[in-house]
């Protein structure tokens, strides 16, 4: 067996792993906006620093930025530009109103790539699209209805 096949039938998931500058403000976002479900966390001093988040079969996690002591880190520039993921969902025009209905900034769908796509930004300008297969045509918008 090559090393690349060992490899292969080894990984079994790619987690997102999303440093924050405030953790509570990210978990509303994310769990009261969103509907992800909180499914670990480290709690140091009784304060969450670190999370694992589901929605559906996906997951992320999330860690609150050392702001004291021998590990801060602290960045110089901010977090979040050009780093983007892409769920694929059944159904993103559902998940769009759902998310609307929740009061999140949900971008209007469109179809790029034969997907409907909808955009958020969390609160730290990380972008989350969700898509799923349509046969619409290129560049439609959805229309409310």
């Amino acid at each position: 067996m090559s090393v690349e096949t060992k490899l292969e039938v080894n990984v079994r998931q790619a987690v997102p792993f999303f440093l924050v500058w405030d953790m509570e403000r990210s978990l509303r976002y994310y769990l009261d906006g969103l509907g992800f479900v909180m499914k670990n966390k480290w709690t140091p001093e009784g304060k969450i620093r670190w999370c694992w988040l589901e929605i559906g079969e996906a997951a992320l996690m999330l860690q609150e930025f050392w702001r004291e002591g021998p590990d801060v880190n602290l960045p110089k520039e901010k977090v979040g530009v050009g780093v983007s993921i892409c769920f694929t969902c059944r159904d993103a025009l559902a998940i769009y109103r759902e998310l609307r209905s929740r009061g999140v900034d949900a971008k209007r769908p469109f179809v790029g790539n034969r997907m409907w796509v909808t955009e958020v930004a969390d609160p730290d300008g990380y972008k989350l699209f969700f898509e799923s297969p349509t046969d619409a045509p290129e560049e439609s918008e959805y229309v409310e209805e």
